[in-house]
């Protein structure tokens, strides 16, 4: 196997960050210079691994391939890596001193999405986030050096957020993956089925569902909005900037009257241009409030 220097590693990790589309900024001109490879090395770890559980050229051997990157961690964990991912990943791990409990537990939500398609409940749920979400915050914040108690709680509340709204924007896509996230009991208590679901039924019980996970999901975005505030500089910028971006895909839900059978909420890359106007407002952002109006669906 070739042996990758340090600058080899990480110009690998940067090629997969530029490869790649999300729906949110990542390792952007907001982050310092001297950061953006390690945003990057961090990025292509997930990355790759969530590719390892949900691309179909990976059906099955997705959790062999999975228990492959564990073992790679342990690798890097211990000085010893050589996957150009880990060369670049344990440089970053020692130089900011970040958990490896928060790269394990990654690894045990991309774990998860391969056997687990079905949350019984609201707490199922926020524990997946535990997982899947929330440790990315927390390494962003030991990058930045700001990993105090309460700042990690507070990133823990944008980030689950983050997560749901992702959720809640791809129900149809995440059908064709026979995978539900609307917790089952939510399903229950509005009166929606599966079989619904499969047939796409956009009736007053879905919009009344949405409208429900739209509200709690807006409830932890405002819970940890004063990561926002505490936070200066580039990255309260881009801090800012994200809770922008999760808030308006809720608010495009509803502008479709939860429609997201047909119509996918994203946002464009003019509509970025002015989400970073406002996030650059700091005193107008903080004085941003959440919104309790319920719409008119019918």
């Amino acid at each position: 196997m070739k042996k990758y220097s340090l600058k080899e590693a990480y110009a690998y990790c940067r090629q997969i960050t530029k490869n790649h589309y999300e729906n949110f900024p990542v390792a952007s001109l907001a982050i310092p210079r001297k950061l953006r490879p390690h945003v990057s090395a961090v990025y292509a770890f997930a990355r790759l691994a969530d590719d390892f559980a949900d691309e179909k050229e990976f059906e099955g051997h997705r959790m062999a391939k999975l228990t492959e990157w564990n073992e790679e961690l342990n690798q890097a964990s211990k000085g010893e890596a050589t996957h150009p991912v880990f060369v670049a990943l344990q440089n970053t791990i020692q130089q900011f001193q970040i958990p490896l409990s928060l790269f394990d537990n990654l690894l045990t939500a991309f774990k998860m999405d391969c056997v687990v398609k079905r949350y019984e409940n609201f707490s199922q749920l926020l524990q997946y986030c535990r997982y899947s979400a929330n440790p990315v915050g927390r390494i962003i914040l030991h990058l930045f050096g700001y990993p105090a108690p309460k700042f990690l709680e507070y990133s823990d509340y944008i980030c689950t957020a983050l997560q749901l709204a992702n959720f809640w924007q791809d129900i149809a896509v995440d059908w064709e993956k026979d995978r539900v996230y609307i917790p089952q009991e939510d399903l229950v208590r509005f009166g929606y089925s599966e079989d619904d679901l499969s047939k796409k039924v956009l009736n007053e019980n879905f919009k009344r569902l949405i409208l429900f996970e739209i509200e709690r999901t807006k409830e932890l975005f405002e819970k940890g909005k004063n990561l926002c505030s505490k936070i200066p500089g580039r990255l309260g910028f881009e801090l800012r900037l994200t809770w922008l971006g999760g808030m308006t895909i809720l608010e495009k839900i509803l502008m479709t009257k939860a429609d997201v059978f047909n119509q996918r909420p994203v946002i464009s890359r003019k509509e970025w241009g002015g989400l970073a106007w406002r996030a650059f407002r700091k005193k107008h952002f903080l004085n941003q409030t959440v919104s309790k109006q319920v719409p008119a669906y019918s």
